[in-house]
């Protein structure tokens, strides 16, 4: 197993390589289960984001980090979810395809918590931006809202997505190109 070692938000991490193709590997940033990671990120993303209402995120890696972030700071998060619930009346989508996954997604909101966002400062979060194809779906779900989107976060930029001008991000992540 070949690992990347990296120092995020002051923490010390050594990341598992896994490929993506033939041609490329991607070091494998993974917030589940790793508590400090989530605390330290959300806390040192929060001194460098603007002012919010709501935090969202897409479902599923997302996740801890919107909570720490909401729980740290502004107290109320939404999460887009890949599938429509039971519970969810009148849902609306946009639709996505992401590095990570290997089908074509959706991802919803469902008619509250639509409402809810609506007129709202919106901070979009996630784990890793990469491709920013999961980010961009995602604006496009909050705008279709009508929330207004006041910034752009994750605690890593992956390849080309540390170029980017429209995120606020910790730290670098590289991507790993095999020689042939």
């Amino acid at each position: 197993m070949s690992t990347y070692k990296m120092k995020i938000a002051g923490l010390e991490r050594e990341l598992e390589m896994f490929p993506v193709n033939d041609k490329l590997q991607i070091a494998a940033f993974i917030m589940f289960g790793d508590v400090e990671m989530t605390e330290k990120a959300a806390s040192e993303l929060l001194k460098i984001c603007p002012e919010h209402d709501v935090v969202v995120t897409a479902e599923a890696k997302g996740i801890p980090l919107c909570y720490e972030m909401a729980r740290q700071g502004c107290r109320n998060y939404v999460v887009a979810r890949k599938g429509v619930k039971v519970y969810m009346r009148n849902p609306i989508h946009a639709e996505v395809d992401s590095i990570t996954t290997e089908n074509h997604q959706k991802l919803y909101f469902g008619e509250n918590d639509a409402e809810f966002l609506k007129d709202k400062r919106v901070l979009i979060v996630d784990d890793v931006i990469s491709t920013g194809n999961s980010l961009k779906a995602l604006e496009n779900l909050v705008e279709e809202t009508g929330a207004n989107i006041v910034g752009k976060a994750a605690v890593l930029a992956e390849g080309d997505a540390k170029d980017r001008k429209d995120i606020i991000f910790l730290d670098e992540l590289p991507l790993f190109f095999n020689e042939k």
